[in-house]
């Protein structure tokens, strides 16, 4: 009797062991599901903010690819007012060919037979002046590439800018969705945080970085270098002045004014060499050629010049004109005086903006990069809601160091940005949600 009263008490320990066993076991499948769960989950996370920060990536290369396009069309804008310039003073060169005056035999007499030649084949340039001019083809082509400039570029700046916020999250619930497709993007309960996007970027004036890009860019191309030459006869032309010969000048130069536009100015002149008793040796200028795209129609010449010059010196001889209404001189100058007054008289009027503002990285931003993290909630196994964190930054980084070994500071003018996961969270102490969209 008590043996089968032992035997019944092992079989009531084996079967409450037995069904220990099985709640563990149940117990441990709750918690493998719950762990399977959440290791998913934290994946999709990643993967998302991954994804946001691809987007963060793109969004800042694409504002560097603007800011390069920029520089392109200031280079392109240059170039537009130099072959305006150009085209106006071939214009005036065929037609003083032309005219005789002075007549091609006499440049090839003094200066050799490749200015002589020269000199000729402006004959192909006669009529060019309508080119340049306030409606002609070359200023049409300038007022396009400005209004690509303040229409297009500047437009798609703004638009990134404003929706890099809205298109990162579109982008990171898209991921989500793909991989909960039961869950539509609007209803995951997610939240960004430690944001650092507010004041990340700020919009500069086109006179800092973006000048000097452009004028470092423009210094790459001979066609915008200063066009300044003097030739000589080789021979004495006045005992009075041994020394002094007669010259043929060319003067010509692009720049980019302090408000962001392009002028320029070609000249050339024939100063032939000439001695009287009341002022002794002097250079007597003969325009050849001339042309000049100003900033704006209220831009002085920077170069000697009077406003209202004579057509001819038939009425009065030219030393003395000039004594009398100038401040040349005519003595030891390196000028075209009376080319730039003719240029100055016949400019047209070019309609152009200047530099644009743009956008480039706060010189306060965190140049660790763009950075934020990503809390989801999810209903789990058992009814229990799962939590997951992720965190990712966008961050500048060179393919390659520096010629000068320099650093370089993160900004919108190289396409370097790169996307990566960091951990969480991203900026300890920074209130969850701040510069949150």
């Amino acid at each position: 009797m008590y043996g089968l009263r032992q035997q019944g008490g092992v079989l009531v320990l084996g079967t409450i062991m037995l069904a220990a066993a099985a709640l563990m076991l149940v117990r441990y499948h709750a918690v493998g599901q719950m762990a399977a769960h959440k290791i998913g989950q934290d994946h999709a996370l990643d993967a998302a903010a991954y994804s946001g920060a691809i987007v963060q990536a793109r969004s800042l290369n694409t504002l560097g690819y603007v800011n390069r396009a920029h520089v392109g069309h200031q280079i392109a804008m240059a170039h537009l007012v130099t072959l305006g310039a150009w085209a106006l003073w071939g214009g005036n060169k065929a037609a003083q060919l032309a005219s005789g005056n002075p007549p091609a035999h006499v440049i090839t007499m003094f200066f050799g037979p490749e200015h002589g030649q020269a000199y000729l084949a402006a004959a192909r340039a006669a009529g060019f002046q309508a080119k340049a001019g306030s409606g002609g083809d070359l200023a049409r082509a300038y007022t396009d590439h400005d209004a690509v400039i303040r229409t297009v570029l500047v437009g798609v700046q703004h638009d990134i800018v404003r929706t890099l916020p809205s298109a990162r999250e579109r982008a990171i619930r898209q991921i989500l969705h793909e991989q909960y497709p039961e869950v539509a993007t609007t209803d995951f309960n997610l939240s960004i945080s430690h944001d650092n996007w507010h004041g990340f970027l700020e919009r500069t004036s086109g006179h800092n970085t973006l000048r000097s890009l452009v004028l470092d860019a423009a210094a790459m191309y001979r066609f915008l270098d200063p066009r300044n030459h003097t030739a000589s006869n080789t021979w004495m032309v006045d005992g009075r002045c041994p020394a002094l010969r007669h010259q043929l000048r060319r003067r010509g130069h692009t720049t980019l004014n302090e408000a962001g536009v392009w002028s320029a100015v070609d000249t050339e002149s024939f100063h032939a060499l000439r001695s009287n008793r009341w002022i002794g040796c002097y250079y007597r200028e003969y325009a050849m050629g001339w042309g000049w795209i100003p900033a704006s129609q209220a831009e002085p010449m920077g170069e000697p010049h009077v406003d209202d010059p004579p057509v001819n010196f038939s009425a009065q001889d030219f030393w003395r004109w000039v004594s009398e209404s100038t401040q040349w001189n005519i003595h030891s100058g390196t000028d075209n005086p009376l080319a730039n007054s003719f240029a100055n008289a016949q400019k047209p009027h070019w309609q152009g903006g200047g530099l644009p503002a743009v956008y480039d990285v706060a010189n306060q931003a965190d140049q660790q990069g763009l950075k934020f993290a990503l809390t989801l909630k999810l209903p789990g196994p058992e009814s229990l809601t799962v939590t997951s964190h992720s965190a990712a930054r966008t961050f500048f980084a060179r393919p390659n160091l520096r010629e000068d070994g320099r650093h370089e500071r993160p900004n919108l003018f190289r396409p370097y940005w790169q996307a990566g996961l960091i951990p969480y969270p991203v900026m300890p102490g920074t209130p969850p949600g701040q510069g949150a969209p």
